[in-house]
């Protein structure tokens, strides 16, 4: 018990201070990168390179005034950034982030709590932020951030079923809700990683999870040129960057789901020691570099997209989330069902690489009929161009 405690707090502390050390300079990595495809050079003025731009920035907020509007509920004021921040960090307590490290006091896990429903926990403390969201908004008593509060609950609300449903293709698989089973799952080979049999599942959970962080192109409760600034338009100082510290702590906690739930979490593809139950320290720091380039991949793709992608329209939004991936991906649930059952049941595979390119096969088939036919301007209205003669 002692063992287990003093590991646990460990994890939590090193957990803790990473992602805190992370976003911030996460903040630092997308102002670079956004200047380096604009051409330009972005902070580098405090520190080398600008490295202590994000430290210059904290101190900046600490040392602002606070402001408080004067028809605001105040408690509900002061609280939403809080309801916005703590679920953010909780979140990625379940999620395994290198092998098991074996020591003399017995084999401990790098995850801060091994919950047998982690998945599970994470889509019920993840949901949670929207409360934040919705009483920032609500708290203000202004009529922008008000609309960028319920803007908020309503695209969340809608991406968050399909990103669900998105990974219940992986939990069909692993038939496990607990993370660390699914690393295991996908051990096997570089073909059994979760992105290869459940393709477009993954691009459903990316999809989502853009839109569940309120990233670009899917940033309608932060509308600038709508809403001022949106639910936070009364926020300053500290508070203000609280939702900042958390829209980048849900990047970086997305970005860590796509990586264990499709591309192997800490696995390393080509070898074969990281299955052992287990490892030795070089082992471990071995399989958290493997982790953390994956991570740093998705959290790169989230940048790009925001510096290249233009903002939907909100109809547009809610016609993406309602019309065309929840129906697909209840659609894409039925089918990929029926085919792990008659891989099992009626041809006895057992999953290795030959099942997982079977349904790797089914995938593209299934995303011919989605990107070529499916919509075509259609149902996102205003995406196809009108016909000739035709009326706007």
């Amino acid at each position: 018990m002692t063992v287990f405690l003093v590991s646990s707090f460990i994890k939590l502390v090193v957990v803790f201070t990473a992602i805190m050390v992370g976003v911030a300079l996460l903040t630092l990595a997308e102002r670079r990168i956004c200047a380096w495809m604009q051409d330009r050079l972005g902070p580098n003025r405090v520190g080398p390179q600008g490295l202590l731009q994000p430290a210059a920035d904290g101190l900046k907020n600490i040392l602002k005034e606070e402001t408080y509007p004067a028809q605001a509920d105040f408690w509900m004021f002061v609280l939403a950034p809080v309801m916005s921040f703590v679920p953010a960090l909780l979140t990625f307590a379940v999620i395994p982030f290198a092998g098991p490290l074996r020591t003399p006091w017995g084999v401990v896990p790098m995850v801060v709590a091994d919950l047998p429903v982690g998945f599970l926990y994470i889509l019920a403390v993840g949901s949670l932020g929207v409360y934040g969201i919705a009483l920032a908004g609500w708290s203000s008593n202004n009529k922008y951030a008000l609309l960028g509060g319920l803007r908020a609950c309503a695209q969340m609300i809608s991406y968050e079923i399909a990103l669900g449903l998105s990974t219940v293709a992986v939990l069909l698989l692993a038939g496990n809700v607990t993370l660390s089973e699914v690393v295991a799952k996908q051990s096997g080979s570089l073909l059994q990683w979760n992105v290869f049999p459940l393709t477009l599942g993954f691009f459903i959970f990316v999809i989502a999870a853009f839109a569940e962080t309120n990233r670009l192109p899917f940033d309608l409760p932060e509308a600038e040129g709508e809403l001022i600034a949106g639910y936070h338009t009364e926020y300053s100082a500290m508070k203000f960057s609280m939702f900042y510290i958390a829209e980048y702590s849900n990047m970086v906690t997305a970005s860590a789901l796509m990586a264990t739930l499709f591309f192997g979490g800490w696995g390393i593809p080509f070898v074969h020691w990281d299955t052992a139950n287990g490892l030795n320290l070089l082992q471990t720091l071995a399989t958290l570099i493997a982790f953390t380039v994956k991570v740093l991949f998705f959290l790169f793709l989230y940048i790009w997209v925001r510096w290249t992608l233009p903002r939907f329209r909100y109809d547009q939004l809610m016609a993406l989330g309602w019309k065309v991936m929840l129906p697909f991906a209840l659609l894409y649930l039925t089918v990929l069902a029926a085919a792990i059952w008659y891989l099992h049941a009626a041809l006895g595979w057992a999953y290795d690489a030959r099942f997982a390119l079977a349904l790797f096969a089914l995938n593209i088939a299934l995303a011919v009929p989605l990107f070529w036919v499916l919509d075509r301007g259609r149902i996102v209205s205003g995406t196809a161009a009108l016909p000739q003669g035709g009326e706007a």
